[in-house]
């Protein structure tokens, strides 16, 4: 469980919940059907069961597959979000909540390697972050230059002023994660159906079912669609002009190391982002894959279900001087694995959850934008809080704030 260091601050930030954890007999036995095994409806699942409903889970092709956002192998665990102590919270409720899950199932799903923020001018984001950490009680270190070069000597540090490091941090093993958390969700009792899924009518301010694939309905109290990228297509035109998720076609590349190489792996290297013009982040080690690159400057619109994913020679061209820049002895390095996969944003990023305007008991979550893996535990216990009623919307996370609601 979170430390009592933490505890107070990360109640605050939660809106007086610790953890929003539910009690066994909140659910009443009532019937939930989650659409979408991911990061959050997995998760939304798993504790809407825990609390004493009866939950079906639907996804049309299974947890973490490759057209997923939750898809892939690894993803990055970090606790620093500038100023804001919401996210930051989310982020070391979900820690706990991995460990927890690890311990459960024997299965490892999360690597403490920590985290390299590389800092360049613009460094008010960094900053704000240093204070964030030192307040919840979160363990960080400031480098100056002169320090990183000796810590870090693989790295080239043009551009770079200073550094931060969060001892907490690290690699979240992403696939794997989603694979366990429905294990676990079947093994207590859940129903796991593979299936694509529509709404169906909405009348009197209720959804009336589910359509599948299989030309059947499905009937519950409650629906909660946590489907990713493919939110905005279920529901059209809620925002207006606007989607309510914007799919972007985001590209991953993945370097091999020289043999035997130890510079460019864990414990020597730990997780690293590099804040400048454009945001690079990397894995290394990566679940033994290579040296995972990635740039999460958004891409063009993406459709997940029939797009594209063959990486772009540019954006090849763009890792590739990134590499030889930053980390000068992988500039020849091969590439071995690459990958599109795409992010969900939300109209401002952050993330959704709240009802249908127009019913009582169907529930849109997502908006992930890119950030939203690591919060899978901690955001699906409060979505599951929200549909049980023992909390109310977190207003940053509500339709009102585009005008709905």
């Amino acid at each position: 469980m979170l430390a009592n260091a933490l505890a107070a601050p990360l109640v605050t930030a939660l809106g007086g919940l610790p953890g929003c954890t539910l009690t066994p007999s909140s659910g009443g036995g009532r019937h939930v059907a989650v659409v979408g095994a991911g990061a959050f409806g997995g998760w939304t699942a798993l504790h809407l069961q825990r609390a004493g409903c009866r939950v079906t889970l639907l996804d049309a092709w299974g947890p973490g597959n490759a057209r997923a956002s939750s898809g892939g192998d690894t993803r990055v665990l970090r606790h620093g979000y500038g100023a804001d102590r919401l996210y930051t919270a989310l982020a070391a409720r979900s820690r706990a909540l991995f460990l927890e899950t690890e311990q459960h199932t024997g299965a490892r799903l999360f690597d403490p390697v920590g985290l390299l923020w590389l800092v360049q001018d613009d460094d008010s984001y960094e900053r704000a972050c240093v204070e964030t950490l030192a307040a919840v009680g979160l363990a960080h270190e400031v480098l100056q230059p002169d320090e990183i070069a000796a810590r870090y000597p693989q790295l080239g540090l043009d551009g770079v002023t200073w550094a931060l490091t969060e001892t907490d941090a690290g690699i979240l093993y992403a696939r794997r994660s989603c694979e366990r958390v429905l294990e676990m969700f079947v093994a207590e009792g859940g129903t796991w159906i593979r299936s694509a899924v529509a709404p169906g009518s909405i009348r009197a301010g209720a959804l009336e079912h589910l359509s599948l694939s299989n030309g059947t309905t499905l009937t519950a109290e409650a629906y909660v669609f946590a489907c990713g990228p493919w939110l905005g297509q279920l529901f059209p035109g809620l925002l207006g002009d606007r989607p309510l998720v914007r799919a972007t076609r985001q590209e991953v590349f993945t370097f091999g190391v020289p043999p035997g190489d130890l510079a460019h792996v864990p414990p020597a290297l730990p997780v690293w982002a590099d804040h400048g013009s454009r945001f690079w982040y990397g894995i290394p080690g990566n679940e033994r894959r290579g040296f995972k690159v990635a740039d999460d400057t958004r891409g063009e619109d993406f459709d997940p279900t029939h797009g594209n994913r063959i990486p772009s020679a540019a954006g090849l061209a763009r890792a590739r001087e990134f590499l030889a820049r930053r980390f000068p002895g992988l500039k020849h390095a091969p590439l071995i694995e690459a990958r599109v996969c795409q992010y969900e944003d939300s109209p401002d990023g952050d993330f959704l959850a709240d009802r249908h305007p127009d019913t009582h008991n169907a529930w849109l979550v997502g908006g992930g934008s890119g950030h939203g893996f690591k919060h899978g535990p901690g955001f699906g216990e409060l979505v599951a809080a929200c549909v049980l009623e023992e909390r109310e919307v977190e207003p940053r996370f509500a339709l009102a704030r585009f005008g709905r609601g």
